[in-house]
């Protein structure tokens, strides 16, 4: 009975809403089949009985029965589609587990049904843009398996999915049942990344890092008189018996710092290709921010995040592995944010008094708009702690030059380096993004001009 049924496309170019549409009619209707017999039977006994001709009454009984067997058990109800995804920890490269269901939950078969599914092209599923065809046995259910590999960080959907079900031999067909697409949370590869250096300020009140705040801690600091309330295992008893008066060693106390990682989303350049292919602006800006974040958070610091865009996105600084897992989920919806505004709005995009004067700034920025080379002046000139780490993808060049692109390339790239030079100049360190220990030098220095004091 394949024609009996004219099937249209399973996944409607418009597919939007949940499971299943809201239908101002049933959500079962007659296919072609089922009107073709209803025509040949009343046209057999039209000229049967206008004629006299018995055999033609005879030729319409076969249609007649045919159509009355197949539609003796109605269906009731229209079938549930649902689909299911991976919800553990998926880092980009790993495993993905997706599947779509189709359930019947009435007292008749399913004869077809025509199942397809859309899907992220960053999720490599097997066969997930092709149609299945497949048959559900009453109050039962059909699983279409979809596994595969989830190459990019995001919030990747898979679906949306929909389903044409024919029953009763072909005569009844259900309209379209589309489900809204499930998102696969796929985290980005976190970067090997370690700094040795010291922060430059650590003010919090207990961590792991040396602050210039005397104290409980490991570092001396000096000598001085024994004062009420010292211990008495603090006592330096070689220069005590020297100046026949009690002396104490002095201590700079161990604290914590907050760590400030501001995400430039103006724009995005390069192309993506995924884990095993070329990074692109925002890819390379969310593998290490979260590598620098993973570091600094298990060694107890604090971490927020900002974004430096019309959005504004902001996360709290916090510290332990609930704030990691936080990040995480705050660094999937990082998309390209563009801001249309004059240098004088700048106070409207980001404001400095959001930022700890104690904190450490780190830009991730391919220092490529304007304005985000104006933002890490005036950040410096706060008397902020900033460090840009420059995330422009090496090959990167001018597009749509034609027989100019070369030329435009070197070009924009002598201005760029203008205008890095420019940032060293108002005493803003740059330093490209290269995995582990890229940042140690850098930070040294931002240590040794924190020893110094800001008036001078």
């Amino acid at each position: 009975m394949t024609d009996r049924l004219a099937l249209r496309t399973a996944v409607p170019p418009t597919a939007a809403g949940g499971e299943g549409e809201a239908w101002s009619g049933p959500a079962w209707v007659p296919t072609r089949a089922l009107g073709r017999a209803v025509l040949l039977t009343g046209l057999f006994l039209l000229l049967g009985v206008a004629l006299g001709r018995v055999d033609l009454v005879l030729m319409a009984a076969p249609f007649a029965i045919g159509a009355a067997a197949g539609l003796r058990r109605m269906p009731r109800s229209a079938p549930e589609l649902t689909i299911t995804a991976d919800e553990e920890h998926i880092v980009e490269g790993g495993h993905v587990e997706a599947a779509v269901t189709v359930s019947n939950i009435d007292v008749i078969p399913y004869d077809l049904v025509v199942l397809r599914t859309r899907t992220s092209p960053w999720l490599k599923l097997e066969q997930a843009d092709r149609p299945f065809a497949i048959t559900v046995p009453r109050d039962g259910w059909y699983s279409v398996e979809l596994p595969g590999d989830a190459m990019r960080w995001g919030r990747q959907p898979v679906g949306p999915a929909a389903a044409r079900v024919a029953a009763c031999g072909g005569l009844l067909a259900c309209r379209p049942v589309v489900v809204e697409a499930r998102g696969v949370r796929v985290y980005p590869v976190t970067e090997p990344f370690n700094a040795t250096e010291a922060m430059p300020a650590a003010a919090g009140l207990v961590g792991n890092h040396r602050s210039r705040r005397p104290g409980e801690g490991g570092e001396l600091a000096g000598v001085r008189p024994f004062a009420p309330g010292d211990r008495l295992r603090r006592i330096d008893w070689r220069v005590s018996l020297r100046t026949r008066d009690l002396h104490v060693a002095a201590t700079l106390s161990d604290r914590d710092a907050e760590v400030v990682l501001l995400l430039d989303v103006l724009g995005e350049i390069g192309l993506s290709g995924g884990v095993t292919g070329s990074a692109s602006v925002l890819d390379t800006t969310v593998r290490a921010a979260a590598a620098i974040a993973e570091h600094y958070l298990q060694r107890g610091d604090r971490v927020s995040l900002l974004e430096y865009g019309a959005a504004a996105r902001r996360l709290r600084p916090a510290t332990g592995r609930r704030q990691y897992l936080t990040v995480l989920e705050w660094l999937l919806d990082v998309r390209p944010d563009p801001v249309e505004l004059d240098e004088n709005d700048y106070d409207n995009v980001f404001g400095i008094h959001h930022l700890s004067s104690d904190a450490l700034v780190m830009v991730l920025t391919p220092l490529v708009d304007p304005r985000s080379a104006d933002m890490l002046a005036q950040l410096t000139q706060s008397g902020r702690y900033v460090v840009a780490v420059d995330t422009l993808p090496p090959d990167a060049k001018v597009t749509g030059g034609g027989n100019w692109t070369p030329l435009a390339t070197r070009l924009w790239r002598l201005e760029r380096e203008n205008v890095l030079g420019r940032l060293r100049e108002h005493g803003v360190p740059v330093v490209a993004w290269a995995g582990a220990g890229s940042l140690d030098l850098v930070l040294r220095d931002v240590s040794r001009l924190a020893l110094i004091p800001r008036g001078r």
